[in-house]
Parts: structure tokens; sequence; C-alpha cells
């Protein structure tokens, strides 16, 4: 169960969930996409239109909805999703009167996770009680990293709170690894970031490294992983490398 999470917007939280899981269903590993994003970046990613939902993760976590009645087959090859919507906007605020608010995405995940290899949640870009149940459900968390100037900013933050997760509520919490994206050789300070992050990280950076790709970027408007919108673009090869580095890792 791997949260893929950082408080900062556009860092390719949404299109890493999305490639990853469908690539992972590619080698024959049954896989699970949470979308807890109220963005619902990767439910459309995947071609499924969110206003059309009729329950979403946010009948999950508010009106306690069983898992299998949410659960929707993408059609890509052994991977399943719990969509996001809208109305996840305003989870935030309803659980907080909630008993035991904090393990509403674990008690949900316990009762399917036998029934997946792989279950990846994606989060939102902040550092509320959605993410704060996404890390407490996982067992591992990548951090997605943009190769910009602000890369650090807020990281400290993000791993202060993994931090009292770990301490507070998951023991079993761990960081697997920091994923650069949005990789431009072209620019000088891209370099920089890298090696920032790796004095930062140390040995928990990916030696796969995601480059800016047009392709990658207009795959999400089609909705489709870049697995199936153009598969033998730069942008492919490197989410099919990461995804291999995952699993070797897992």
């Amino acid at each position: 169960i791997i949260a893929i999470t950082n408080q900062k917007g556009g860092v390719g939280k949404s299109t890493t969930a999305v490639n990853i899981s469908a690539y992972m269903g590619s080698y024959g590993y049954r896989t699970l996409l949470i979308d807890l994003d109220p963005q619902s970046n990767s439910t459309s990613g995947l071609g499924i239109s969110p206003i059309n939902i009729k329950e979403s993760i946010y009948d999950i976590l508010i009106h306690e909805l069983e898992p299998d009645e949410v659960i929707l087959n993408t059609g890509y090859t052994n991977l399943e999703i719990i969509p996001s919507s809208i109305q996840l906007a305003g989870a935030e605020v309803e659980l907080v009167p909630s008993l035991k608010r904090e393990f509403k995405l674990k008690e949900a995940v316990s009762k399917i996770e036998n029934n997946y290899d792989f279950i990846i949640i994606d989060c939102p870009p902040a550092l509320g009680l959605l993410t704060i149940n996404a890390l407490t459900a996982a067992r591992e968390v990548i951090i997605p990293i943009q190769c910009e100037y602000y890369a650090l900013e807020g990281l400290g933050q993000l791993l202060n709170t993994i931090n009292l997760v770990k301490k507070n509520l998951n023991n079993d919490l761990k960081i697997t690894g920091a994923i650069m994206t949005m990789y431009d050789p072209r620019i000088k300070l891209s370099g920089q970031v890298i090696e920032e992050v790796k004095n930062y990280f140390s040995e928990k950076v990916y030696k796969t490294i995601i480059p800016r790709n047009v392709r990658l970027s207009e795959a999400p408007s089609y909705g489709k992983p870049i697995i199936d919108y153009d598969p033998e673009c730069k942008g492919a090869e490197a989410y099919k490398n990461f995804t291999k580095e995952v699993i070797e890792n897992g």
C-alpha cells in the first residue's frame, strides 16, 4: 500500500499514480488505485468522468459504504479504481467530529487489501485529514519532487508530518523514496536540484528520472495512461523503468 504524496501541487502526483498503476497491472500485478484528491485527476486520467460517478471514496469515508460497492473496473489490465468526486472537497470538515477519523481509509482498505498486490493512493496537495488518512493506511510513501527552484520548499513540513503519523498512528510507515519529475536537461538548475535532493534523501532517490515530455502532459486530457496513449515516448519509458524499481524495492 503506497501513498504518493507531496503537499505542493503540480509536482506529478496524479501522473505518477496513474502511470505506475497502469504499468503494474500490465506486468500482471492486481492493482487498485485510490483517488483521494478532490480534483479527481487520477479518476479522469483513466477516462472516468467524475461528474458521472454515483459513489466515490467520499461515500466510503463519510457514509461508510463498503469498498466493493465503489470499486470500478478501469478497462486496463488488472487495474481497478476507487474514484474521487467533487464532494470529497468537503470531507476534511465532515471528518473532524468523527470517531477514529484518521483511520477511516485504513479500515476500508483492510477489507480489500488481500485482493490486490499493490494499492496506490493518490493524495491531495495538502497535509490535512485526507492525507493523514492515506499515510495511516499506507505502508510506504513515495514523494514526487519536481526539478525546479522551489523543489525542497515545504519538504521539511511533509517529513515532519510523516514522522508524526509513524510515531502516533502507523508504526509500519516508511519513506520508500523520492522520484524526480519534470526534468529538463537543457536547464542547468534541474541537475542542481537533483543533487540537492540526493544530499537531502541520500540513498532514497530513485535512479529513474521522469523527464518533461509533451506526450506525458497530453495523455490525461485523452483519459489515458501513457502505456496506452504513447508507449514508445520518453515519458512512457521513464515510468516503465520507475515502476520496475518500485516493484523491486517492494
